[in-house]
């Protein structure tokens, strides 16, 4: 009676029935997305940038395997792969893995990086990719994308200042959601997902706390707004100056 009540059950059974509902789409397996990259291209862009043993380093995304199995994930989480057609931005779209599995699906995504690898401007151009360039800073608001969206992701994050003095802190978020919330549609979501810092957190207590008054559901390193922005929890000065 406990697993027939359970809410991940629900949720489960849910996304099991909308996946058989959509055969028609196209089918989420990682061979099959693979097969749809020309493959003279991307054998050309490894044959520039690839190096033995990548660790930790940019050549470790032409590893088509783990990051297209990496993204698939992705979709299937945010349950892109069971939905209608969505508008997505995702910001610091690195190669656009994400974005291109999600237009193959039949949503539609714009990409926002900086333009600092060229490895990543010729996988996106190879992928049909649309990405504007432009550094996320703090207290800097986004460009005007000529749109909004139904869907915000970033995954990764780094433009917080990650691992660096400046780390972003309340006011920083503050500014940067307040921002966010010009380009999503009415109840739209956004997914954020923050790398690890040198101490082992992906956030502080105070920030955690900002996180969630902004409506956020929190599950590790992920940042979850499931319906739109909440207005500000605070009105620091602050998060309200302007570059």
């Amino acid at each position: 009676m406990r697993k027939l009540v359970d809410g991940r059950s629900l949720a489960s059974a849910r996304k099991h029935t909308l996946r058989l509902l959509r055969t028609k789409r196209f089918p989420l397996e990682r061979k099959r997305v693979i097969e749809t990259i020309d493959p003279v291209g991307f054998q050309q862009i490894r044959g520039r940038y690839a190096v033995e043993n990548p660790g930790a380093d940019w050549p470790k995304y032409l590893d088509l395997e783990r990051w297209i199995g990496i993204n698939i994930r992705r979709i299937r989480e945010l349950e892109l792969d069971v939905s209608g057609p969505k508008r997505i931005l995702d910001l610091g779209c690195g190669a656009g893995y994400f974005l291109y599995i999600a237009q193959l699906l039949g949503h539609s995504g714009l990409g926002l990086d900086i333009d600092r690898l060229p490895m990543f401007r010729e996988i996106t151009r190879l992928l049909g990719v649309h990405r504007v360039v432009q550094r996320i800073d703090a207290f800097r608001p986004l460009p005007d994308l000529g749109q909004k969206f139904n869907l915000i992701t970033a995954f990764m994050i780094c433009f917080n200042d990650h691992k660096m003095p400046g780390l972003w802190k309340v006011p920083e978020w503050e500014f940067f959601l307040d921002d966010l919330a010009k380009h999503l549609t009415p109840r739209g979501r956004v997914w954020l997902e923050l790398n690890q810092e040198y101490d082992g957190t992906f956030y502080t207590p105070e920030l955690k706390e900002f996180f969630q008054k902004r409506g956020a559901r929190i599950k590790e390193h992920k940042v979850i707004f499931t319906s739109g922005l909440r207005a500000p929890a605070s009105t620091s000065p602050a998060a309200r100056r302007t570059p």
